[in-house]
């Protein structure tokens, strides 16, 4: 059985594009046939998708790098084949970070939406792209552009209806036995659960799927105990049962304890302890008679339904689970609809730059990058065709007003050239 795995950190890297050919046309009865070099293949993307038949991160934690494959290389006027993309499915439910910056790039919280996290990068021009009035024999090609790189944090936050929420031992997963077909492990101390478990509820020819989650302590918003692991989780569901043991055995004041768990969501989360929720008075087959109706008053009190059950024996559970249920239809009816099955990354800003770096100059920018590294730096052609698209970007005028001269080094990442403006 794969365990549990909530959150985990991979390495994603699209395809890198197949570098263009430089060929002429040839044929027998054609003596000055033009140049007719084709592209390069497309590299392979990087594609997460939301699968509601995957429960956990599993996956994701024993392989942590992912690649795409690459584009092929063009031959003659033959183009080159785009490389594969790669899909990978997720749980309904994960949150795509950036790793380093922190940055949410998405939210895939319905079931077929595709992110292309890692775009694959296009294929070389061939140097029939480069025929022009004044440029009729080109004799340089385009290499491939480079694939994407990412750091990426996978972060799931489960999507079920209702969460169960309240202290260690209170009853929780023998709650969810009772009402699902789902078989939590059950004990008689605190943290028996440490791991979320789904259960599916039937009822009035409804159901809805309830997650019993690890028990809260105080101080859970500021990551003691399960901490945010657990509190994660809880802002997914639509209602919130809060079950409350109405005879602890360490004689604590069960409403007390309620109140304590009321804290800890709203501290986490700003809003949280508004959710629709349900209170349950578990274990009154244990308390003496009528002991638990101070506690329901009080909590009562606050605006909360609130029902006795007993989870070991079923008291109290049916007429719950239709108070459940009314709960969640209104939560739903409330609720923005979302059909939008393909997400986009943010736009990046492209801005470029540049520094000076000892006796010489760097520039600094995404676009310029990818500029170098297409270029084919043996090929003088090639290298004058960058220049002139540098020139036209203003790339040469912010090096002259930087204090660049003739012969001083230029710097675009592992690319070195000595300046020079014309």
């Amino acid at each position: 059985m794969s365990s549990f795995i909530d959150e985990t950190i991979v390495m994603l890297t699209s395809g890198t594009g197949g570098s263009g050919a430089v060929a002429f046309h040839r044929e027998k009865h054609v003596p000055r046939g033009g140049p007719n070099g084709a592209n390069g293949g497309r590299g392979g993307d990087v594609i997460l998708i939301a699968d509601q038949g995957r429960r956990t991160l599993y996956d994701f934690h024993l392989a942590q790098r992912f690649n795409a494959e690459n584009g092929v290389h063009a031959i003659g006027n033959k183009r080159g084949k785009d490389g594969k993309s790669i899909e990978l499915r997720v749980p309904v439910g994960t949150m795509i970070i950036d790793a380093d910056s922190g940055q949410l790039l998405a939210d895939l919280t319905l079931h077929g939406t595709k992110f292309v996290v890692c775009k694959g990068g296009r294929g070389g021009h061939g140097n029939e792209h480069y025929v022009s009035s004044v440029r009729q024999v080109p004799n340089f090609a385009e290499k491939g552009e480079p694939g994407e790189a990412k750091k990426i944090k996978l972060e799931l936050k489960l999507l079920a209806d209702v969460g169960l929420v309240g202290l260690p031992n209170a009853g929780k997963s023998t709650f969810l036995s009772q009402i699902s077909a789902a078989k939590p492990k059950i004990g008689a101390y605190p943290f028996t659960t440490i791991t979320p478990n789904l259960g599916v509820v039937n009822i009035a020819d409804e159901t809805f799927v309830v997650a019993d989650l690890p028990g809260l302590i105080e101080g859970a918003s500021e990551g003691h105990g399960l901490g945010h692991q657990f509190l994660r989780h809880v802002e997914r569901c639509k209602v919130l049962v809060h079950l409350v043991d109405a005879y602890p055995i360490d004689e604590t004041d069960p409403f007390e304890n309620f109140k304590l768990i009321v804290t800890e969501l709203e501290s986490y989360a700003e809003g949280l302890s508004e959710r629709p929720t349900v209170v349950l008075l578990n274990k009154v087959d244990l308390a003496p008679i009528g002991t638990h109706l101070d506690v329901r008053d009080q909590i009562e009190a606050l605006g909360f339904p609130v029902f006795a059950i007993s989870a070991a024996t079923g008291e109290g559970i049916k007429p719950a689970l239709f108070a459940i249920l009314e709960a969640l239809n209104a939560a739903e009816a409330a609720a923005p609809t979302d059909v939008n099955l393909i997400v986009t990354a943010p736009k990046e800003e492209d801005p470029w730059n540049v520094i000076r770096v000892g006796d010489g100059f760097e520039i600094i920018g995404r676009r310029i990058e990818r500029m170098v590294a297409m270029t084919e730096l043996s090929n003088r052609d090639a290298v004058r065709y960058l220049h002139r698209r540098l020139s036209r970007m203003g790339v040469i005028e912010a090096l002259k007003k930087a204090g660049a001269e003739e012969g001083d080094t230029v710097f675009v990442k592992n690319a070195v050239f000595t300046f020079a403006d014309h």
